[in-house]
């Protein structure tokens, strides 16, 4: 499959650090910043935020790649590309970081498997594997890592950021159409068993 060309940070450069402050599920504050994936981080922990975000469509029969995949696939996934991460800082947990992992998103996924015409164009980079915990779902991580992407794809000299979605998970659609995205055409991965709908963006120019 064509790829657009990407200048890729090395894995020990981070992106600048994004705070906000929300309130969880739970209730409690959360202190959320994104990142650059760390050689510290657990890919346990991102596999298993993967099955928990994707368990959703799951339920509906749907078989995602990231709602199944092993740590190794996980692993193999994230240095095909350019892997961010969502953390919580206040979170109690016993991790090489000492942060909790609750969001993720991979920027420009080399695919072994072709993938649709869209993201052939030069003009076109991509992001998948958007997954946010679903305790921490609805504080709006996922529209920060979002904006990171679309940033991140802007500084590459993109002019469209695409996406493959789960065609029948509607809620999810409807988020990325009031998110700004429209539908572009369908495909079918081989290793899923529903269509996706491939869905883009037009990115502002760069002030």
């Amino acid at each position: 499959m064509k790829q657009m060309s990407v200048d890729i940070p090395s894995e020990s450069r981070r992106a600048g650090p994004v705070r906000v402050d929300v309130a969880s599920d739970r209730g409690s504050s959360a202190n959320i910043t994104t990142r650059r994936l760390a050689p510290s981080d657990s890919l346990q922990e991102i596999t298993t935020l993967l099955h928990r975000a994707y368990a959703k469509q799951v339920a509906m029969g749907l078989r995602p790649l990231a709602g199944r995949q092993s740590v190794d696939i996980t692993e193999k996934r994230v240095f095909s590309g350019e892997c961010y991460v969502a953390v919580d800082h206040e979170a109690p947990v016993q991790s090489r970081t000492g942060q909790k992992i609750v969001g993720t998103i991979l920027f420009h996924e080399v695919e072994e498997s072709k993938g649709p015409p869209w993201f052939e164009k030069p003009e076109v980079a991509s992001f998948s594997q958007l997954a946010v915990d679903p305790d921490y779902q609805g504080c709006g991580i996922g529209r920060m890592l979002l904006d990171l992407v679309e940033s991140r794809a802007r500084d590459s000299g993109a002019r469209e950021l695409g996406l493959s979605m789960a065609e029948p998970d509607r809620e999810l659609y409807e988020f990325y159409i009031r998110r700004g995205y429209r539908f572009v055409e369908f495909w079918q991965w081989p290793y899923t068993n529903y269509r996706s709908a491939i869905l883009s963006k037009t990115l502002a120019p760069k002030a």
